[in-house]
């Protein structure tokens, strides 16, 4: 009975991670081919609030508000919003010297976090639309004439922009990060198209301000926007055009301490609105929310288990015994890039599976953090910036 049951847990785990890597993304892009859902785009100007929430930016922010004056858009129909979550630094004496420009400054006293502060700073802004930004991030000049006609489809409540991330030192950790991201996106498409996007790119979305609602400060705000909306009947779609891109993390304990955070508080956000988790509630939508998230972040779990039953089996089968010992080789070979990162040797074949085994170990530490009530709504800027 025992090998029987290491077989049938072998088998399980195997068909689940097949379908997390590969058996969603063919559902989601076969949906989104059989029964699109189109948007219908046409001229909109509204006025538009840019909303950049800022700690300790002093380095960068200065290079972001140039960049934001350079988006083609008329200047009397924008507004240029900095929300300055308690800085310490010159990050608000920076920004007060662009105020003749137009800039404006809202300061939260006491550091309350990235969310809370967005949450208040959208009660000054005057725009119709509200665009999300992170200081680090670089917009294209047409980022708002891609992104606004969507906004004329009265069933859009949100418009993500590509995210592109660039790598200029060539870092293992950062070829990871872009495949990892190209995978991302080409769900990002296909999700869009079948029903609604379950997350946007934290550095580059627009939320319409009527159906922006606060959140809780320890939320991942760029996920549970989507879903926010998505609850007042609203889609959020993917822009492919809107593009703008940021730098990736070059060193694995960034890109973890990124990832745990994140993680973690998509964790928070799924079990608050669970229901959102049912089919007959949520339709299609949930199905994306079960494929993409919960099971994603329960991989670590198959992979442990392919493990250990395909270690059982190997004494008594050749397939098992080669399974077993692939995987043993696949976690070598991300060992050896984390070894080879911390020397500062690039070396490309090693990128996917040290990324892949970060991602996961992420997972696993976030989960735990969850469990132990830990929360993230505090942020600190951990890109490496020139």
């Amino acid at each position: 009975m025992f090998f029987p049951a290491a077989q049938i847990i072998f088998g399980a785990s195997v068909a689940a991670l097949f379908y997390v890597y590969v058996g969603y993304p063919l559902l989601v892009y076969a949906v989104s081919r059989l029964r699109p859902k189109t948007v219908k785009r046409r001229e909109y100007a509204p006025k538009v609030t840019i909303l950049i929430t800022a700690y300790n930016e002093e380095k960068v922010i200065r290079e972001k508000l140039k960049n934001t004056f350079q988006i083609n858009y008329p200047l009397e129909k924008l507004e240029i919003l900095i929300a300055s979550d308690g800085s310490t630094d010159n990050t608000d004496e920076i920004v007060k010297k662009f105020s003749a420009h137009g800039v404006k400054l809202f300061r939260q006293e006491g550091r309350k976090g990235k969310t809370y502060t967005q949450n208040k700073a959208v009660e000054e802004a005057t725009g119709e639309i509200i665009l999300f930004s992170d200081a680090t991030t670089m917009y294209r000049q047409n980022v708002l004439r891609e992104m606004l006609p969507n906004f004329a489809d009265e069933t859009v409540g949100c418009v993500a922009g590509k995210l592109i991330y660039v790598d200029n030192s060539k870092s293992n950790v950062g070829k990871g990060a872009r495949s990892y991201w190209n995978y991302e996106t080409f769900l990002k498409e296909s999700e869009s198209r079948a029903c609604s996007l379950i997350g946007a790119s934290g550095c580059l979305y627009a939320v319409r301000r009527s159906a922006y609602q606060p959140m809780y400060a320890e939320a991942c705000s760029d996920f549970l926007i989507c879903t926010v909306v998505y609850r007042q009947g609203l889609r959020s779609i993917y822009e492919p055009n809107a593009v703008c891109t940021e730098e990736t993390n070059q060193k694995t304990d960034k890109e973890m301490r990124m990832r745990v955070r994140v993680i973690s508080q998509t964790f928070t956000d799924l079990w608050r609105n669970r229901e959102m988790l049912n089919p007959f509630r949520s339709g299609f939508y949930a199905v994306e929310l079960f494929s993409h998230k919960v099971l994603r972040y329960a991989v670590p779990l198959f992979l442990i288990l392919i493990l250990i039953s395909s270690l059982i089996l190997a004494f008594h089968s050749l397939f098992f015994a080669a399974s077993y010992a692939l995987q043993i080789l696949f976690y070598l070979t991300a060992f050896i890039g984390w070894i080879l990162e911390k020397r500062g040797v690039k070396i490309g074949v090693f990128a996917i599976p040290l990324y892949f085994v970060l991602a996961n170990l992420a997972s696993v530490l976030a989960f735990y953090k969850f469990l132990q009530g830990e929360n993230y709504a505090r942020w600190e800027p951990i890109r490496e910036t020139t």
